[in-house]
């Protein structure tokens, strides 16, 4: 996985709507970016939730949140349809972005080993430069935490 201080790999993915969205275009902007396994599970609905109920902590830190896991698009609009998810979503159904950030793990349920992504979050700055990072972050904590090191940020 990415650390702090690592230069955030450069990526374009489909939206929720099917737009391109690449991380350069962001440049100047602060990022959050979260990777979350499936839509439509429990934990990531409680994370996307989160996400979406505290929209205005996020715009008043100055940041922009978005969401990307390795579902298809219409997977992804569906769950942002859904649960009137009004921030980014992107599909990384290759899940080569996943890849490059380290968030495409192996993972085991029931003695059954698979691939798959590992939840985590990076807080990305202006520059492009990886500035947090929060591995294995609990979706009912992920907003507390990610705001809270906003303002570390803002403040130092």
């Amino acid at each position: 996985m990415l650390s702090e201080g690592d230069r955030a790999p450069a990526f374009t993915l489909p939206d929720q709507n099917g737009e391109k969205v690449k991380l350069s275009d962001l440049k100047g902007q602060t990022v959050v970016l979260y990777f979350y396994p499936k839509a439509n599970t429990s934990g990531c609905t409680t994370q996307a939730c989160g996400v979406r109920d505290r929209k205005a902590d996020y715009a008043a830190a100055g940041a922009r949140v978005i969401g990307i896991s390795p579902d298809p698009v219409k997977d992804i609009d569906k769950f942002a349809d859904k649960y009137d998810l009004d921030f980014t979503l992107l599909a990384d159904a290759d899940h080569s972005v996943a890849e490059k950030y380290g968030t495409w793990v192996e993972k085991s349920m029931y003695g059954r080993k698979y691939m798959g992504v590992a939840r985590a979050t990076f807080i990305i700055d202006r520059k492009g430069k990886i500035v947090r990072v929060f591995p294995k972050v609990q979706p009912k904590k992920h907003d507390d935490l990610v705001l809270k090191a906003l303002d570390e940020l803002a403040a130092a």
